[in-house]
């Protein structure tokens, strides 16, 4: 099992004038200690499952390009960027930029969008929910074709491409990794079976987990794809405390990945003291590996 730690949280000590040096040492601390990725979300206000809406928020694709200055190895990626905030073709190039300017090390997250509040506060659109999906599986569409050797227009319903011209290509091969994240079994399990490396659901538990995959396996099969080539990743919040020691956190990893999980991103709690992630490191990390 691979680690990957997302980092969903930018209000500390210090403020504004810090965040920058604390982010980067965070980031080189994280890699150090074995961590296999480092994420941050695709949003511009904070979240409500985090904290009020005026906390601390910093653009994705501006923080994982500074992020790449940081580190060496760790791969990079939003998770997720929803499909409303940007045309796909400026968000191919967006990773494509990524991908050359960090060595190989982008991953697209990409998902339908939820958040109404910071789409009405910043007046970008926020369609229906149908809507969003379709213009999802467009933007899948379109970033594998602008990471392809076709540069010729794409017609959609929503997207219109005159041509798909995206120079210099990616460092990754055949391109950076794309990772759908969310849950919904009719919709995004069909699309991650049908355009995905990768999926991102919600660690509920190892038997929800379980069921989420199946039916991923039933949609890989009515698709054609091989069920295998596809990464299972979770999200799921870690951390210590009471209640919660590092042997106890390795054995609900070991319950996940027996139900098929291969990679778990989450927030690490308390990440911005560096002992969190020194425990990760030392107690944690070293025996994930052999799950």
């Amino acid at each position: 099992m691979k680690l990957g730690l997302q980092i969903p949280y930018f209000t500390w000590p210090g403020g504004a004038p810090v965040l920058g040096a604390k982010l980067g040492e965070i980031a080189r601390a994280a890699e150090g200690a074995g961590y296999e990725s480092i994420w941050v979300m695709d949003h511009f206000f904070q979240i409500p499952m985090v904290g009020a809406a005026e906390l601390d928020m910093l653009e994705a694709y501006t923080t994982l390009g500074y992020l790449a200055g940081q580190t060496s190895r760790v791969k990079l990626g939003a998770l997720v960027t929803g499909v409303t905030y940007r045309h796909p073709g400026v968000l191919a190039k967006q990773v494509t930029t990524l991908d050359v300017l960090s060595g190989g090390r982008a991953y697209l997250g990409i998902g339908a969008a939820w958040f109404d509040r910071e789409h009405a506060g910043l007046g970008v659109a926020f369609p229906p929910l149908k809507e969003r999906f379709q213009r999802l599986e467009e933007a899948l569409q379109i970033v594998k074709q602008m990471w392809s050797d076709d540069n010729g227009p794409y017609e959609g319903k929503h997207y219109q491409l005159a041509e798909t011209l995206n120079v210099p290509h990616a460092l990754s091969k055949p391109h950076p990794p794309i990772l759908i994240g969310g849950s919904g079994e009719k919709k995004t399990l069909r699309l991650v079976a049908k355009y995905a490396n990768a999926c991102n659901i919600f660690g509920e538990s190892p038997d929800a987990v379980r069921r989420k995959f199946g039916i991923l396996r039933e949609h890989c099969d009515a698709v054609g794809r091989n069920y295998d080539e596809i990464e299972k990743t979770m999200i799921r919040p870690m951390g210590f405390g009471e209640g919660s020691s590092p042997d106890q956190l390795v054995q609900t990893l070991g319950e996940y990945a027996e139900a098929g999980v291969q990679t778990v991103l989450g927030a690490l709690l308390g990440v911005e003291s560096m002992t969190a992630i020194e425990t990760m490191g030392r107690d944690v990390i070293p025996q994930v590996k052999n799950l």
